[in-house]
This record gives C-alpha cells, structure tokens and sequence, in this order.
C-alpha cells in the first residue's frame, strides 16, 4: 500500500506533514496545510498511487527475473 505522506507529496510536493502510525486521522501539517488538502483527496491519490505501482508490478517482476542460461 502507498503511504499517506507519499500520497501528500504528489499532491503537493513541498508539503511539509508527519503521519502518525500511517492514520489518515492524525497528520501533522508542519507548514499548516495552506492548499487545504482534504483527507478524501490524499485516500484518493493514495488509491491512484497504488493503481500505478500494481500496474508496474509485472515490469519489476521481468527486471527480478534471472536471466537464461540457455
């Protein structure tokens, strides 16, 4: 699963946040979340974050893989 601070970071990339424990309930906004960044929006990126490393994984798997010695 994607975390939630990295799920903020592509929302905005110079957030500056700490997570608590990975709870969408306890985020500190160290720069006082001036774009307003909404709970919903970080769960919804944090979604398409993980979307678009599944869609990744047979790449990784491939590039795992040991070659043929054959």
């Amino acid at each position: 699963m994607t975390d939630i601070t990295s799920a903020i970071l592509a929302i905005k990339s110079d957030a500056q946040v700490s997570v608590c424990a990975e709870d969408i309930n306890q985020i500190n906004w160290v720069d006082g979340n001036p774009t307003n960044i909404t709970n919903q929006q970080i769960l919804d990126k944090q979604a398409e974050l993980q979307v678009e490393y599944d869609a990744k994984q047979y790449q990784r798997d491939r590039t795992k893989r040991p070659t043929d010695g054959g």
